[in-house]
């Protein structure tokens, strides 16, 4: 299908999403007084599969869990060629004074971490935010922000591309190191 460096296989793949749940619980107990949060779009999928695991291994159906978009609220946003089509948020909870649980799929610059606590405090002021990563981007961070959780850490520099691939989207879970002249 994909003719990028494999990075992490389907079974690695559900094994570090198992991992990084039990972490969390190690951390978190039982998630009371806390909440996730995805980041639209691509935070979402992981965000999905870690409430998800997290409800059935702790027992608490009532871990709450939103999707927060944060389009205008990139310092980039107006640097684009077409309007942004942003997409919508769910999230019918504050997040005053609870733990939250900020989960995206690629930290790269940080400019989207960045961009998601501003988002975040029209929800309320958190007692704390965490952050939980599938994949770690170590080189070119832009800004001075560091994930809590990590799924796994790439060393990849400016003409390489991570992709992560979803089962529901793309038919697997893996992650891809492409080359930016061959992009996904």
């Amino acid at each position: 299908m994909s003719t990028g460096k494999l990075l992490l296989s389907p079974d690695r793949f559900a094994l570090t999403i198992e991992r990084l749940c039990c972490q969390l619980i190690e951390d978190w107990d039982n998630f009371a007084d806390a909440c996730v949060v995805g980041i639209q779009p691509r935070g979402v999928a992981l965000a999905d599969r870690i409430h998800s695991r997290l409800t059935d291994l702790t027992g608490n159906p009532d871990i709450p869990y939103g999707k927060l978009d944060i389009t205008f609220y990139r310092d980039d946003f107006r640097l684009h060629d077409k309007p942004l089509a942003p997409h919508p948020n769910d999230m019918d909870f504050l997040v005053a004074g609870k733990k939250v649980l900020l989960v995206d799929d690629v930290l790269y610059t940080g400019r989207t971490i960045q961009a998601a606590f501003s988002a975040l405090q029209h929800y309320g002021r958190a007692q704390v935010v965490e952050l939980l990563v599938l994949v770690d981007r170590r080189f070119n961070r832009q800004l001075p922000i560091q994930a809590d959780y990590v799924g796994i850490s790439v060393d990849a520099l400016d003409e390489a591309y991570v992709k992560v691939h979803w089962k529901e989207n793309h038919g697997v879970d893996e992650i891809l190191l492409f080359d930016k002249k061959h992009p996904a």
